[in-house]
Parts: C-alpha cells; sequence; structure tokens
C-alpha cells in the first residue's frame, strides 16, 4: 500500500501560517516582507529545497555509511534559481554535496549521489522533473575545514 502524508497550513495572521505534518511536527511559514508578509517563518519555496537538501542527504550518508566511508562531517547546500513569470517554478537547482572524512573514495560519493539522483530521492525526482537539477560534490580530508558558504539573503 502506498505511503500517504498529510499536511494542514493555519492561517496565524498577516501571510503568517504554522503549518503540521501528520507527524505532528510543525514549522512557520510566511512570505517575504516585500510580498505582504513579515519574514516571520520560512518562504514555502525555501521549504522545497529544503526537502530536497534532507532527502538527498538521507540517501547519501546512508550509502556512504553502507560503503563504511569514514565521513566525519557533511552538508547538502542547494541553491535555486526561479522564473521570473508566475508561478515562478525553479528552472535551475544545484545541489552540492560536501563530505569531510577520512581517505574517502570519490566513486563511493559519485555513486551515492547518482543512487540518490536516479533511484531514490523522491524529492529530487519531482523537482528534476521541471527545473534542470545539477548534484556536485567537494570532498576534504576530516582535518580540513569544509568551506563556510554565506546564504544569500532575498
Amino acid at each position: 500500500m502506498p505511503e500517504e502524508l498529510t499536511a494542514i497550513a493555519t492561517l496565524v495572521a498577516d501571510m503568517r501560517f504554522e503549518a503540521m505534518a501528520g507527524s505532528g511536527h510543525s514549522v512557520t511559514l510566511d512570505a517575504s516582507e516585500h510580498a505582504g508578509g513579515k519574514g516571520a517563518g520560512f518562504v514555502p519555496m525555501e521549504m522545497l529545497l529544503i526537502g530536497l537538501a534532507g532527502c538527498t542527504g538521507m540517501d547519501v550518508i546512508s550509502i556512504l555509511r553502507k560503503k563504511r566511508q569514514d565521513v566525519t562531517s557533511y552538508e547538502v547546500y542547494v541553491h535555486g534559481v526561479r522564473a521570473e513569470d508566475h508561478p515562478m517554478v525553479f528552472t535551475e537547482i544545484i545541489v552540492e554535496h560536501r563530505v569531510a572524512g577520512r581517505h574517502i573514495n570519490p566513486g563511493a560519493v559519485r555513486r551515492a549521489i547518482e543512487l540518490s539522483e536516479t533511484k531514490y530521492c523522491g524529492a529530487g525526482a519531482m523537482l528534476g522533473s521541471r527545473a534542470r537539477l545539477t548534484h556536485m560534490e567537494r570532498i576534504v580530508e576530516a582535518d580540513e575545514p569544509l568551506p563556510v558558504i554565506a546564504a544569500a539573503v532575498n
């Protein structure tokens, strides 16, 4: 039987909603100030990128652990570009997997990303059906810090 998921979003004030999933977890959603909100929560389109980061990240780290890779730090950085006209869908999404560890096999990382992209990550499959989705990896030894990326604020 297929898995069914539910969510409800309840208006709090202005453009702010409190959204709750069937799992009981909740998150605040709001529009940016230029769109009538107060910026008090996630913009809904950000949640799509977060869902993709979590979906592919869980796939990749699970596969790397099964391949006995000594991962000490892992980040998934997702950058989306939206169309200028409504419905302003994502047209391009870049997913950068940043893996740090001891003697990480680059082929294992690439294969884990490929399996997530082509077989396991439902969020990526959905978003990739509309947007150009590109995955890349950056691997560093455990004693080297992962590069810091400052998130762009819109």
